[in-house]
């Protein structure tokens, strides 16, 4: 037998969570597994030797803002160092394919929060147009997911209302031609503009157009505007409207979500949710205004909150979502307080914390993102981690942001530290269990085939990680530091890191439902 590349003597863990560890060669060919074994006599182009390593399928993220980050930039490889070979795209329903002009401006323009500063042109005319960017010119797979923020930008624009039967119509053939192209699920931000304004009519209907493919609905929830209890028991109905799978984006099983998940089980309903497990968000300030502030395109809301009278309704309402006031500057569009807490840049400036908030968003025209630790307790917080690692309805996702000064830890840390915290110092959850979370529960969830498994046949997408040094190096302090202990990264057969170092090689592309 002859591979393209042969990984030697590492120890397997295939993906399913349910075989144990054990140790074989896997022989590469084509881009796809094509042998599992001993194969000490084949040949090779080349060879690695995973000698005390472990050999798991490439991870899967779920929800990230990382697609245009992998198009180049200083965090290129800031998911791929994590063993991260394939990542969806349009998280909480941004995008911007089809969009032309001053709409496709302002959406990016708008979304830029989570995109990091890159200087690209954001005019995409056609759905093909916009994947073709990644058809091998990039280190790691993307998997198109329909961005509703631009498809309702397209045929209802900014407006805060619900749209015409024959507007509905129109974002019908839209979400089917994404679905032709081969999205893997309906992606929305109910928090963000414009999607938030869609009616649970409008849902229904994209969703079944959804489901006609196998599709599923993902969704960073109404936890804004109509609470969380609210949003979840509007997400179970329209999966039962629509008959279709849903999936809640960046959650986590703290007490009130216990009876909420409990209740879900009693009656089967077909949903599932991620978490990255850092007790901490991370959103634009734009995030904390009344939504009715927030409606509108960007240049309407700036100046809208130029007026004092809506300054002085909206402070209030800013100042119960601030909390402890103890949000961390991540980027701004000056490039100032970068790092620091908003409650002591607010006392250097003399500003109450809400009014600081209130004034950076204008200041910084809209561009500043922040992280947002949990409003509770330490204990209260670690205990909640421990709940939902071992969830069986949770899969991990990253929820990173790339190219900014001062990203959220989770951005190059929350895979490895899943596998240097959770499994290998505090035994919180096996190896197989968290591979499983990181591959295959996703792939099989969002409907990727041949991905996710250790397995002859599929996708050749594999990690090799040290299990006794894997570990992220970021913190809440120093957030942008590759993690270690993870030497080699295959995508679709090549290395794209390699002994630690990045590679020359762009093997990734577009990975269509299956």
């Amino acid at each position: 037998m002859s591979f393209d590349l042969l990984i030697k003597n590492g120890t397997i863990v295939d993906g399913t969570g349910n075989v144990a560890p054990h140790q074989s060669d896997v022989g590469l060919r084509d881009q796809k597994i094509a042998a599992i074994g001993d194969l000490g006599d084949a040949t090779a182009n080349d060879t690695l030797d995973a000698s005390g390593l472990v050999v798991a399928p490439g991870f899967i993220d779920v929800h990230v803002h990382g697609e245009i980050a992998l198009l180049g930039g200083p965090d290129q490889y800031g998911e791929v160092r994590q063993g991260i070979t394939t990542q969806l795209m349009a998280p909480d329903g941004f995008g911007w394919a089809r969009l032309t002009g001053q709409l496709a401006d302002e959406m990016w323009e708008y979304t830029r929060f989570g995109v990091g500063d890159v200087n690209i042109q954001p005019e995409w005319p056609t759905i093909e147009s916009y994947l073709a960017l990644y058809d091998r010119t990039t280190p790691s797979n993307v998997v198109p997911q329909v961005p509703h923020c631009a498809v309702r930008l397209e045929v209802v624009g900014w407006d805060p209302r619900p749209a015409t039967p024959e507007e509905i119509a129109q974002m019908k053939t839209i979400t089917r031609e994404w679905m032709e192209a081969g999205a893997c699920a309906l992606n929305l931000g109910l928090d963000y503009q414009p999607s938030a304004n869609a009616s649970f009519e409008e849902l229904v209907a994209l969703c079944k157009v959804a489901a006609e493919y196998d599709g599923i609905y993902a969704a960073h929830v109404r936890y804004h505007t109509i609470g969380r209890k609210e949003a979840w028991r509007e997400t179970i109905e329209l999966s039962r409207a629509a008959a279709i799978p849903v999936h809640i984006s960046h959650e986590r099983v703290d007490r009130e979500a216990v009876d909420m998940l409990d209740q879900i089980d009693q009656d089967g309903d077909d949903l599932t949710f991620e978490s990255y497990l850092y007790p901490a968000g991370m959103t634009h300030m734009t995030m904390m205004l009344p939504m009715v502030l927030q409606q509108g395109r960007p240049s309407e809301v700036l100046n809208r909150l130029k007026k004092p009278d809506i300054k002085a309704n909206a402070l209030p309402e800013m100042k119960e979502w601030l909390g402890r006031c103890d949000q961390v500057v991540g980027f701004t569009r000056t490039g100032r307080y970068i790092g620091e807490r908003l409650v002591d840049i607010a006392a250097k400036l003399g500003k109450r914390p809400e009014e600081l908030a209130y004034d950076l968003i204008l200041e910084e025209e809209g561009y500043q993102g922040f992280i947002f630790p949990w409003q509770v307790d330490e204990a209260d917080a670690a205990e909640t981690i421990d709940r939902t690692v071992t969830h069986p309805r949770m899969m991990v996702a990253s929820d990173g942001i790339y190219n900014v000064p001062h990203p959220h830890p989770r951005s190059q840390g929350c895979f490895a530290r899943i596998l240097g915290e959770f499994v290998r110092d505090r035994g919180a959850i096996s190896l197989q269990e968290a591979i499983h979370k990181m591959s295959g529960f996703p792939a099989q969830r969002f409907r990727l085939g041949d991905r996710g498994r250790i397995a002859k046949g599929c996708a050749a997408d594999l990690v090799v990680f040290d299990p006794n040094e894997v570990a992220s190096t970021t913190t809440f302090e120093q957030p942008a530091s590759a993690p270690v202990g993870i030497p080699h990264v295959i995508v679709n057969g090549e290395l794209v890191i390699r002994d630690g170092l990045e590679t020359p090689a762009r093997p990734g592309r577009v990975v269509s439902r299956s």
